[in-house]
């Protein structure tokens, strides 16, 4: 809101209501009877023609900046007061458009606060810094500029203008004291000498305001110059009375006009309005001695009235603003309590937020303060809702680092129990699946979008293992039995098997063998350990009587294993589906290293991450050792295919 403002017109107001000047006596008693009233202050009458107390005219500025009359703004959004500021200002004349503009500016002011209050807050909440909120006005704080601009432009020239006219104005009042004098000198009759005088002072009224300096030096000479004339003339007693008479009756309609001011329900309409009645009242003049004292009580009383409404009104305004200091007061405390409070879930974040808010919606409707303390207790209102949500968004912002570090964590677990998913070592993987399943409950949660996605990947790979694993133990015990007696048959068969002298094709039945004792499958528990032993030792046997090393028979496994199939029926087939198999798992190796790599990525700088990042470093590098590998397998596989 802009400062308080001061027109020249109230600052003459103001002080020629001051003085109060009588100039239609005809007898040195009379004029000694009204000459105790001639400048007594406004705020000090103590006779019955003086004018009765005005209060200061700034006290009246102040209200107008508390309430705003004969402006219909309720309602109206920025565009529309911008529209009524634009007609109002194309007004030339601004001492009709002055209060008004006063009004349209308040409404923008609050509506625009409003709207940039509202932003702001969403933009917090949102987890944006106050700092970095946009401020640069829009189009429509734009143009609401440029428009008051102009009517301030107008303002000054029309300020401007009125010092001029007010410069012309003394001069002309100067002039009519010069004709004064010349009248006090002049020998003409009665009669002509009366009228002349009646010209001049109707002149003296209409030419208006002049330099604030001046006031009282030009009223005093014009008080004493009619003095003087009056002195002078000695008018006679029929003009008197008429003149007296004449001013009893202008004298009573303004009583009855500051009496129905009562009734006025804007109390700044009636606080103006009396401001002209009073100027008129000290330009009318004196009123028959018998009711001198009558007219001037009734004045009186009535402007007292107007003036106890107006110290009420403002008393409770006071009085309002005080009781509005208390609960912003205690609005203050809440918010500091619930800003002291440690919070450490979201729910609790959340719990509290609401309440911030509840205690924001409340001070938007207390009311203003006390000017002096307004701005101190939104300081510290202010304060307290920054301090909070600056640890809200603080809070959120580790929780997210922590939840994406979860999340790779939890990526990788993923990675573990697929890898697992197809073994066939029940017990190990049992074992770690069950580790992994403990690990995951212990790592938090992630972000809310990959929660569902990331839990159902790991809850597949485990049950893939858990239904394998059901389904092969459902029958084991039978299938064991039968896998160790023909284990048994199989070492019977290599003890009682005759080897001849070619090498290559002694190596290719010692694989056979061991093909064929892998295909077997698993034998009772208790009985693991020495069917195997037992089986190590036939075959080291023969090997050690044919002189053949287990590194030879490994050397040609995986192309014999190939080139065999080049004469089975269904070789082309079965080299297909092996070189899809090889390709799959190449491809899956690198989605894992890409994987893990981009993992990696998000990161961020801290112990737990850097543990983290050594043991995605390893794993890629054992990723890329097995890709090497199978690559190389695939190399063979083909050249397989073309021979």
């Amino acid at each position: 809101m802009e400062a308080k403002e001061t027109t020249p017109e109230k600052d003459q107001q103001a002080h020629e209501s001051e003085n109060v000047i009588n100039h239609t006596e005809n007898n040195d008693n009379d004029l000694k009877d009204d000459k105790s009233s001639e400048t007594e202050d406004l705020t000090e009458s103590k006779t019955s023609d003086d004018l009765p107390e005005v209060e200061e005219e700034s006290t009246m500025e102040e209200a107008e900046e508390v309430n705003f009359e004969e402006v219909e703004l309720e309602g109206k959004n920025r565009e529309e007061l911008v529209d009524l500021l634009e007609e109002t200002v194309k007004i030339q004349d601004i001492t009709k458009i002055k209060q008004k503009v006063a009004s349209i500016k308040m409404a923008f002011l609050k509506e625009n606060k409003a709207i940039k209050d509202a932003k702001l807050k969403e933009f917090v909440e949102s987890g944006g810094k106050e700092e970095d909120f946009d401020t640069q006005p829009d189009e429509h704080e734009e143009k609401f500029k440029l428009l008051f601009d102009i009517y301030k432009q107008n303002k000054s020239k029309y300020n401007a203008e009125l010092e001029e006219l007010k410069t012309k104005n003394l001069e002309l009042k100067k002039q009519v004291l010069e004709d004064l004098k010349e009248l006090i000198n002049s020998e003409e009759t009665l009669k002509k000498t009366y009228d002349e005088f009646k010209v001049l002072q109707d002149r003296w009224k209409e030419i208006g305001l002049i330099p604030q300096n001046e006031i009282n030096n030009l009223w005093q000479s014009y008080h004493f110059l009619v003095e003087m004339f009056f002195d002078k003339v000695k008018i006679n007693k029929e003009l008197r009375d008429l003149d007296l008479k004449k001013n009893l009756e202008a004298k009573i309609k303004l009583c009855e006009k500051t009496e129905e001011l009562l009734l006025e329900t804007s109390i700044i309409k009636s606080f103006k309005e009396l401001q002209k009645y009073h100027d008129q009242w000290k330009e009318i003049g004196p009123v028959p001695l018998d009711m001198k004292d009558e007219i001037w009580d009734r004045f009186k009383a009535a402007t007292d009235k107007i003036n106890e409404r107006r110290r009420e009104y403002y008393s409770n305004i006071h009085e309002t603003q005080k009781n509005n200091l208390e609960s912003k007061t205690a609005l203050c405390e809440k918010a500091e309590e619930l800003a002291a409070v440690e919070l450490k879930t979201v729910s609790d974040w959340q719990e509290y937020t609401d309440k911030m808010n509840e205690l924001m919606e409340v001070w938007r409707g207390v009311g203003p303060a006390p000017k002096k303390h307004n701005d101190e207790i939104w300081s510290r209102f202010k304060g307290t809702l920054n301090s909070f949500f600056e640890n809200k968004k603080e809070f959120f912002n580790k929780l997210k680092e922590q939840q994406l570090n979860n999340y790779n964590l939890k990526l990788d677990l993923c990675a573990q129990a697929e890898a697992m998913k197809d073994s066939e070592e029940w017990q190990k993987t049992t074992n770690d699946l069950i580790r992994l399943q403990k690990e995951w409950k212990t790592i938090g949660p992630v972000p809310k979008k990959y929660s569902d996605k990331i839990w159902k990947r790991f809850r597949a790979a485990c049950d893939d293992f858990f239904n394998r694993k059901a389904a092969f133990f459902s029958n084991q015990h039978e299938r064991e039995e039968e896998n160790l007696k023909a284990k048994r048959e199989l070492i019977q068969k290599i003890k009682d098997f005759e080897f001849g002298s070619d090498k290559q094709e002694n190596l290719q039945l010692f694989k056979d063998f061991q093909r064929e004792w892998m295909d077997i499958g698993h034998v009772p528990i208790k009985e693991k350990d020495r069917i195997h032993k037992e089986f190590r030792k036939v075959l080291d046997e023969k090997m050690e009587t044919l002189k053949i090393n287990e590194a030879e028979i490994n050397a040609m496994n995986y192309k014999a294993r190939f080139e065999n199939l080049k004469d089975t029926r269904d070789s082309r087939n079965m080299l297909f589906k092996e070189r899809n198999f090889l390709t799959n798992k190449i491809n899956k190796l690198k989605d894992d290293i890409i994987l893990w790599e981009n993992n990696m990525g998000f990161l961020a700088s801290s112990k737990n991450a850097d543990l983290l990042k050594v043991e995605f470093e390893k794993k890629i590098k054992k990723a890329k050792n097995d890709l090497l590998i199978l690559e190389a397998k695939l190399k063979v596989l083909n050249n397989t295919q073309l021979d």
